[in-house]
């Protein structure tokens, strides 16, 4: 990049960051039911990026999921990492650390401050960008990425409003760069499995799936300086809705094939009292603590029901709050039976192995017969290198994979943004009480004609 390039995209960077961060910082005032943009490039369904012998990383973010990402890319034959940015001294210099004492090449490190990103990002020695940062930031360095040429993996969620997801799109579709949500759960053995068996008809068509993120987490709200509590506790005191939709949601799109032939029409949702945090700090923490001083508004349940444009319907759930044991819920419905995790069971019509009054709890011949063809080929391998089960690597390389093969990605910008957009949105229906709310159509028409995601490695 030249000189003159350079202070030129760090001039726009800037004004595009310092945009951004303002709209994540809270939920929309206005009506969600906006005009649709007018498309600024061709859709990026499909998109298919030069292919690249050797995929260079950087990465903004190494705190606590960031060091994942940094460790278990070391390890994906193909990929070189570049660069690391963080403002945190500590976890930066301990990602640093692990590279150069696995023998790799010491990365260029940028820290100093917020914006220290957009030095890295300058770099013409980058093709991608790994972005695990506090949620407020996704999309305007998502924008920044994209911006100065490089392709976009980020964090779940890939944004907080209406207008932050419209703005990844056009970026997206303008710069002809891939923005792709880590959803790290759609390469999850069982989700993969699932996957596969919808894909052969086992459960007839498809009539409803139910998704959920069940994850006790109170405990975040005693990481004060450092770590995701400290910002993402905040939440709770912004938005009564769903914070947090797209672990359970983005394995039941793929099922249904949504953006790929389907797409989501309009959600309805409601909360539950908020009582579970602020019980919570009452007992953890000093009456004059922070903690206690905050307006905690985020129900403890928050259960969001959506309809798709073939008639489908979806409900999702989100509780961080309450004691009970954890679960993405990752339930689909056909015609002919029914898959339910947590625990997986199985009951079907035609093709069980017992009536389709009595669940089926062991998975062993299913594995046997319907495991995907991807956990096959790599399943052994990302076990050995871990994150959450094997998915997090899983979803790393096959990210290289295809960008060192000329295949596009299973996700795009229209998914993260379909997926994350319930957030905002059921926040809005709650405010309303539980009033329908339409559902943008990121992908502009294009679902109509997009093939469904095949099961890779077939």
């Amino acid at each position: 990049m030249t000189n003159l390039n350079r202070r030129d995209f760090l001039k726009a960077a800037g004004v595009a960051a310092a945009a951004g961060v303002v709209s994540g910082c809270a939920q929309s005032k206005t009506d969600p039911l906006q005009h649709v943009p007018e498309r600024q490039g061709k859709s990026v369904i499909g998109l298919i990026a030069p292919k690249m012998d050797v995929v260079r990383v950087g990465f903004i973010g190494v705190g606590q999921r960031g060091y994942g990402h940094v460790k278990r890319m070391s390890h994906i034959d193909g990929a070189e990492i570049v660069a690391l940015c963080d403002t945190h001294d500590e976890v930066l210099q301990r990602s640093a650390n692990y590279l150069t004492e696995r023998g790799v090449k010491a990365p260029a490190l940028y820290q100093g401050s917020e914006f220290a990103y957009r030095e890295m990002l300058a770099r013409d020695d980058i093709d991608i960008v790994i972005i695990s940062t506090p949620w407020r930031w996704h999309a305007p360095m998502a924008v920044d990425t994209m911006e100065s040429g490089k392709h976009a993996f980020v964090e779940v969620p890939l944004a907080l409003t209406v207008e932050e997801m419209w703005q990844l799109v056009d970026t997206a579709e303008r710069t002809q760069k891939n923005c792709m949500m880590m959803e790290n759960v759609n390469y999850g053995r069982d989700e993969l499995m699932v996957l596969n068996m919808v894909r052969q008809g086992l459960f007839g068509e498809l009539l409803h799936g139910e998704a959920a993120y069940i994850h006790e987490l109170r405990w975040q709200m005693k990481e004060l300086e450092h770590k995701t509590g400290s910002w993402r506790t905040e939440w709770h005191t912004k938005r009564n809705g769903n914070l947090y939709p797209t672990h359970g949601l983005g394995p039941v799109s793929q099922y249904m094939n949504i953006n790929r032939g389907d797409r989501f029409d309009y959600l309805t949702s409601m909360s539950s009292p908020a009582l579970g945090r602020a019980a919570y700090a009452a007992r953890e923490f000093a009456p004059d603590h922070q903690r206690n001083q905050w307006q905690y508004v985020a129900g403890d349940m928050n259960t969001t029901l959506v309809k798709t444009v073939k008639g489908r319907s979806i409900m999702i759930q989100h509780d961080t709050t309450t004691p009970r044991p954890y679960s993405r819920h990752n339930l689909i419905q056909g015609t002919n039976g029914v898959f339910a995790g947590f625990p997986n069971r199985i009951a079907l019509e035609q093709g069980g192995t017992k009536s389709f009054h009595e669940w089926d709890e062991d998975m062993s011949a299913w594995y046997a017969k319907y495991d995907h063809p991807l956990w096959l080929k790599m399943g052994a391998e990302a076990e050995r290198n871990g994150g959450h089960g094997g998915m997090d690597f899983l979803m790393f390389w096959r990210m290289i994979y295809c960008l060192r093969n000329g295949e596009p990605l299973d996700q795009d910008v229209y998914d993260g943004a379909a997926w994350s957009v319930i957030s905002p949105l059921s926040a809005f229906s709650v405010a309303n009480r539980s009033e329908s709310v339409t559902i943008p159509d990121f992908t502009r028409g294009a679902w109509q004609s997009a093939q469904p995601l095949g099961i890779v490695g077939a």
